[in-house]
């Protein structure tokens, strides 16, 4: 078919498929016009196939064709964009070859680096400067291509730059889906080069780093040159010049649950026993925490996302620590999760930086300039993250997370780029006690080698303690003697695909509204534990609004577990009863035998920050008495009668001297600052 043909051709078929499409995007000052392939098969077969395997030439004769409809608009062209390639053509980056090469292919991938928009010349005007004579020469290289010599008059020489077209063009580098992956495979990449349109406000949404896209493209090839004086290889490098940019929806996953497994979940969700079936199914191979899968698996079916009007979030994921003695089942545990997990990173603390985990700015070799990178945190949207061996971290990447745990955003602002990516993500992370293992003798809480501040944006936090118990360990070790004498594992109740459509399903289709009495129960757990010491002087704090959240939260996803659209009583009992198995573990503190969630965040207990307020009291009084210069003797006295103890006196007034409150001018005396 001669190039006369394919422009009379492709011009009846907009004249009978795509006109007024094309009259409102002019209107709207849209220089495109999306084609779908499939109309264009069944107009004529002889375009579709050209489209394929020349599409460079067949959306040439189509914008040549646009061109003849007598169009009120600039002088701006308009392009043609393909879209619903046929299956066939839809290739894995591993399996891009040669023979793909000036043919149309489409990429399904994650984009995890994105450059700058940058302007690029497309064509250039030279004039020769003997004869004035003029010439048009598209510019397909990396630098600047001129004239060899003048059409007219032979001159062979410099030529004067005197116009240019140029067009926005932006990089992104495509990675391979890691559902698509077997296990162990690295992923491979591509780059991707967008322009024009592709790169408007409206699409750059579509294609921010951590997007699921689909791109119909080009596939071509780029010379590289060698590092010792610009030598031209015989290597190429391949580049996908983008036609279309489709966002692939970003769900919970991309698995398609079929009508008689969903019948089989429903049949699941109606059992009497759906909670123990749900739990005993999680992890079948590791032995007992049971609560602790309980509180996974809500965490894994979430609570609702709500957008408030006034544009506050308030989010559903639920966070997770896992705290414990070594060989106690928290990798086990992380590991389970990251198989049963449709859509989950796992990552490990000391091959993870702060960079590496949220958004990291990188230099762009393929267009010059900085590209942003996302990190696994961006990747696992809309999944869970498993971050195992938190504390072996170090505290400046620890910080990076906290945005991204609460606000569900991560922000950057580095090197000319300021960038929001969304990262709507459950973490579910383990780390060991301060001295590797747990001490008996100590309290949990001060044992906790995490930043306060990162402590409390975990909404459970489950201590591991490995103590010696006669029963309990003969069971264990019965329990692990006979998986080994026995290859099989005993056989869940529910299969583990089935489970993680189970999950999907009720993710993507469940959202329950609290009840009344679901509201009243959570209202009247939470009054009452504040107020449970009104009579007492310092009155503790047992828990938080943070806490409440988390209590919703937990009971929404207690009523997905049931596929019910009403969180009830019982779900938020569920919920409460294991906030109060977290509590009673890590939360109460030895002194008084209250709830105190300053114990976990802190470290520092109501009771004994009271005591740090006395002991500075009693400072001031003395000073007025005895002078500047107290004796310690004289604090040991007065502290006995406000009932503290030598030893606790002594702790105090270290953490005073730390905090710059006091100092020691001589031996066994103190002064204030």
């Amino acid at each position: 078919m001669d190039a006369a043909t394919q422009v009379l051709k492709f011009k009846e078929f907009i004249e009978q498929n795509y006109m007024a499409e094309l009259m409102s995007n002019v209107s709207k000052g849209l220089y495109f016009l999306e084609i779908n392939f499939k109309f264009l098969s069944l107009y004529d077969l002889d375009l579709a196939n050209l489209a394929l395997d020349s599409p460079e030439d067949l959306i040439k004769a189509g914008e040549m064709a646009i061109e003849q409809f007598d169009l009120e608009k600039e002088s701006k062209p308009i392009r043609i964009r393909i879209k619903n390639a046929p299956l066939k053509e839809r290739i894995k980056i591993r399996d891009v070859r040669s023979e793909h090469l000036g043919k149309l292919i489409v990429i399904d991938g994650v984009v995890r680096q994105k450059s700058d928009v940058r302007p690029q010349i497309e064509k250039a005007k030279f004039e020769c400067p003997q004869c004035a004579t003029t010439q048009y020469l598209s510019q397909n290289e990396k630098t600047l291509t001129e004239p060899k010599k003048c059409h007219s008059c032979g001159f062979k020489g410099k030529f004067s730059l005197i116009s240019k077209d140029l067009v926005d063009v932006q990089g992104l580098t495509l990675e391979e889906s890691h559902e698509n992956l077997d296990g162990g495979e690295q992923p491979k990449r591509i780059n991707v080069v967008l322009k024009e349109d592709l790169v408007s406000p409206m699409s750059e949404k579509k294609t921010n780093p951590g997007s699921n896209v689909r791109v119909n493209g080009v596939l071509k090839e780029i010379m590289l040159e060698s590092r010792n004086g610009g030598k031209k290889l015989i290597k190429y490098d391949l580049i996908l010049e983008a036609n279309n940019v489709e966002a692939l929806e970003e769900d919970y996953t991309n698995i398609k649950i079929s009508k008689k497994e969903e019948e089989a979940i429903k049949e699941i969700a109606e059992d009497q026993r759906v909670y123990d079936k749900l739990i005993n199914s999680l992890a079948p191979g590791i032995y007992g925490h049971n609560r602790v899968k309980e509180a996974i698996l809500l965490q894994f079916l979430g609570g609702v996302l709500k957008l408030r009007d006034d544009g506050v979030k308030n989010r559903g994921d639920t966070h997770i620590l896992l705290i414990g003695d070594p060989g106690s089942g928290k990798s086990q545990l992380l590991k389970r999760a990251s198989v049963l997990a449709p859509k989950g990173k796992y990552v490990s603390g000391k091959g993870a930086s702060g960079a590496g985990l949220t958004a990291a700015v990188v230099r762009d070799e393929f267009l010059g300039g900085w590209a942003l990178e996302a990190g696994a945190l961006v990747l696992a949207n809309k999944g869970i993250c498993m971050i195992d061996e938190l504390d072996k971290m170090s505290d400046e990447d620890r910080s990076a997370m906290h945005e991204a745990l609460e606000q569900q955003t991560v922000t950057i602002s580095k090197a000319n780029i300021q960038a929001s990516l969304k990262c709507e993500t459950s973490v579910l992370a383990a780390a060991n006690p301060k001295l590797g293992r747990f001490d008996p003798f100590e309290s949990l809480g001060k044992q906790i080698n995490l930043p306060p501040a990162l402590i409390s944006r975990f909404d459970l936090i489950f201590p591991f303690r490995d103590e010696p118990d006669v029963d309990k360990d003969e069971m264990m070790a019965s329990f692990i003697l006979s998986m080994h004498k026995n290859s099989e594992v005993k056989k869940p109740d529910i299969d583990t695909e089935l489970l993680s459509k189970y999950i999907v399903y009720a993710r993507s289709n469940i959202h329950p509204k609290m009840t009344d009495s679901a509201i009243n129960e959570i209202k009247s757990f939470y009054v009452s534990m504040r107020n449970v010491n009104s009579n007492v002087d310092v009155k503790s704090i047992p828990i938080t609004p943070r806490q409440l959240e988390a209590l919703i939260r937990l009971t929404e996803a207690s009523a997905k577990a049931r596929l019910s659209q009403k969180a009830t009583k019982r779900d938020a009992a569920r919920a409460i009863d294991l906030l109060k198995f977290c509590l009673n573990q890590i939360g109460v503190d030895k002194e008084t035998g209250r709830f105190d969630i300053d114990k976990i965040t802190t470290g520092v207990t109501t009771s004994q920050r009271s005591k740090v307020i006395i002991v500075r009291e009693m400072l001031r009084e003395l000073e007025e008495k005895v002078g500047k210069k107290i004796p310690i003797k004289e604090i040991a006295a007065f502290a006995e009668i406000k009932g503290i103890n030598k030893s606790e006196l002594e702790e105090i007034l270290e953490k005073l001297k730390r905090s710059g409150d006091i100092y020691e001018p001589e031996p066994d005396t103190v002064q204030r600052i």
